[in-house]
């Protein structure tokens, strides 16, 4: 039961993302933190734990970078951001086949801390006033002084903070001793170098524009400007076909080829796309993101019907299904906040 309630809290709790960026994602940190502890104090040690958990740091980290589509306005910190998410997949997916523990260190999840670092400057500064070598100056600190420790401290010297802690209780006090010194230093040295807040602390992303922020011009938006093969449906059969891979060596009764998962997915997407631009063509648009999933995971669901009828009955059914609420998820939240982006991008180049 207790693994049950902390693998659907690690499915839902990402969905906040989008809408309270800074709390979901801290949150989604915190029980990332904390799963294998709850785990523990109830007596249940989940086999293949560390597939289990890169393939819910993915999930959850895809759910993050879809909300930058939607959110950020920044197009450097973007740019930047897609590449150290992807960076990331990839180290993730080859950790999966290899179980070589010290790729996680050349492969480090510095897009997690990216974005709470925007995030946090959001908060309280307008984003588009810092450029590009900022952000970038940003990414190599967050990857050089935070991320390589700690991933080497997890992934490689495989030490956790709980049981060091209980060895050496002086640390404790230590620890307590360096972050009143860093929060000294931040109040007397940094703080007042910091230029005036733009406005007062707001954890809500900043408002759409306006020419964009309801369903049906997200949807007039795609039929002039998207196509069915385009960069926008091949990033989502790429980042599709590399979550699926990944979830898929966690799946304890999956035993399909990655091939024909890839191909699979990028079909399915593929379908999705054309599919949802004909129904945009026709000015039809489910204002509710949540119905509009559902009708996407039921047209997936036929889909995935005629192609089992096709194969003579050799899709699994339970791993298919959860492959197809991947699919149906990713491509709805991608295709609505898709748009978004390009169109805050096509306005600031004007």
């Amino acid at each position: 039961m207790a693994f049950v309630v902390v693998v659907a809290a690690r499915f839902l709790l990402p969905l906040a993302i989008p809408y309270y960026p800074l709390p979901g994602v801290i949150a989604c940190l915190v029980l990332d933190g904390v799963d294998q502890t709850i785990f523990q104090a109830f007596g249940y040690d989940p086999p293949g734990y560390q597939s289990y958990d890169k393939a819910m740091d993915v999930f959850y980290l895809s759910i993050a970078y879809l909300s930058t589509l939607r959110n950020w306005t920044s197009e450097p910190a973007f740019r930047i951001s897609r590449f150290l998410f992807y960076y990331r997949l990839v180290g993730a997916l080859i950790f999966e086949f290899t179980q070589l523990r010290w790729l996680l260190l050349v492969f480090p999840n510095v897009f997690e801390y990216f974005f709470i670092a925007y995030e946090t400057i959001r908060s309280r500064w307008s984003p588009v006033t810092l450029l590009i070598g900022w952000w970038m100056s940003l990414a190599g600190v967050i990857w050089v002084v935070i991320k390589l420790p700690q991933e080497w401290w997890l992934h490689v010297a495989q030490l956790d903070v709980t049981d060091e802690l209980a060895r050496h209780q002086w640390a404790i006090g230590l620890l307590v001793a360096l972050v009143a010194g860093l929060a000294v230093l931040f109040q007397r040295a940094v703080r007042p170098r910091l230029r005036p807040a733009d406005w007062d602390w707001q954890f809500r992303p900043e408002p759409q524009p306006e020419a964009i922020d309801e369903p049906h011009e997200r949807s007039a938006w795609r039929v002039q400007n998207d196509r069915v093969w385009s960069w926008n449906t091949f990033e989502k059969a790429v980042l599709l076909g590399l979550l699926c891979t990944i979830f898929a060596q966690m799946l304890p009764d999956y035993t399909g080829s990655t091939t024909n998962l890839f191909i699979g997915v990028g079909i399915t997407v593929v379908l999705n796309a054309a599919v949802s631009l004909a129904v945009a063509r026709r000015s039809w648009t489910i204002r509710n993101t949540v119905l509009s999933f559902l009708a996407r995971l039921m047209l997936n669901v036929a889909l995935a019907t005629v192609a089992n009828w096709i194969l003579d009955n050799q899709l699994d059914g339970y791993d298919t299904l959860f492959f197809l609420v991947m699919i149906s998820l990713i491509t709805t939240l991608h295709d609505r906040w898709r748009p978004v982006h390009e169109y805050r991008r096509t306005m600031a180049t004007a």
